[in-house]
């Protein structure tokens, strides 16, 4: 029983009362906030779209090089 208590109970409480702690001390975003981290993703967005869409072109010319011979 005693290492039950050890390693599954005293964890679990611990686990419990840290989570609790961490939600009493979260708060929401304001407006600001938000629409930063909003611009924030957008342009991450953007920035990888942007290389996918490079890296395309990139490849088509060399595909059809590639497969014309």
């Amino acid at each position: 029983m005693d290492t039950l208590e050890q390693y599954v109970l005293e964890p679990t409480e611990e686990f419990i009362s840290d989570s609790k702690r961490f939600i009493t001390k979260c708060n929401k975003p304001d407006r600001k906030e938000y629409t930063k981290t909003i611009y924030a993703v957008l342009i991450g967005f953007a920035i990888l779209g942007f290389c996918g869409y490079i890296i395309k072109l990139i490849h088509i010319p060399i595909i059809e090089i590639l497969m014309s011979s």
